[in-house]
């Protein structure tokens, strides 16, 4: 009985201490580096205060989540990794949040909503919607970020996608010589996502498909496709924008407006 307890005892010390520090490196992300006072607080650069144990930032320095340079605390490299960690819901998931960009979203399952959490950093669409304009507004839309991950997704279903497990196939070499090397089949699933895809791309022209398919398909960053391709930095984005904004108006065309079925104004036709 005395054994089964004493994991108990840590794994609470544990949490309260966790959240202490989690405090503490917040407070020094939100102020800036941080003097101790002769009263035993620490005061950060915006002049706001705030009591913190010794013991904490004892604790602090020894995990590496805060460093001490010129008299002053500040947060380290690792202490947002700290804070993604303590602030996973789940206990099983505090190591896997860490490399996570969880967000919720509300979707429609069997016709009601529900709230699901959705991991940003899984796509490689993800970080693109952090993306803001000179006004402050989303540099990519939320229907052009959609048509990125349908694109994906009849990217994954047409099998294209360039295997990099091991193969149990028999090579060619290998095969009888008497016998013709079998031909590749695949479904009529992959089959009739490789034609939307190919009526996808061919809708937004091949000077704008290379790009979609580099991010969307391949998982490539931005700046990889600016060396790959020797374009001036920062002009990936603007390709991928105008990509997806075209690819968007494919997935779901605007709707005609209502025709006009004569120019004329009321009493435009004269009184016999």
């Amino acid at each position: 009985m005395t054994g089964s307890k004493k994991p108990q005892r840590r794994k609470t010390a544990s949490v309260a201490s966790d959240r202490a520090l989690a405090r503490l490196i917040r407070f020094a992300l939100a102020s800036g580096p941080l003097q101790p006072t002769a009263e035993g607080a620490l005061r950060g650069l915006d002049g706001t205060r705030r009591e913190v144990m010794p013991v904490v930032v004892a604790e602090a320095l020894r995990r590496g989540l805060v460093q001490e340079g010129e008299g002053r605390l500040k947060a380290a490299p690792t202490a947002r990794a700290f804070l993604r960690r303590h602030a996973a819901e789940l206990e099983d998931e505090a190591f896997q949040a860490q490399h996570r960009d969880l967000s919720k979203r509300e979707v429609r399952i069997g016709g009601r909503c529900e709230t699901v959490r959705v991991n940003l950093a899984e796509s490689p669409l993800g970080p693109l919607a952090r993306l803001k304009d000179r006004d402050g507004a989303a540099y990519f839309s939320d229907d052009a970020l959609a048509a990125g991950e349908r694109l994906a997704r009849e990217f994954e279903r047409a099998g294209l996608q360039p295997r990099i497990t091991s193969t149990w196939e028999p090579r060619l070499s290998q095969a009888p010589r008497r016998r013709a090397a079998p031909e590749p089949t695949i479904s009529d699933s992959a089959a009739a996502a490789r034609k939307r895809l190919g009526d996808a791309l061919d809708m937004i022209g091949p000077d704008l498909a290379g790009v979609a398919l580099d991010v969307c398909c391949f998982g490539k960053g931005l700046e990889l496709v600016e060396r790959e391709r020797q374009w001036p930095a920062r002009s990936a984005k603007l390709m991928l924008r105008t990509a997806l904004c075209a690819l968007s108006r494919h997935y779901a065309p605007p709707q005609p407006g209502p025709r006009t079925r004569h120019w004329g104004a009321e009493g435009y036709r004269p009184e016999l």
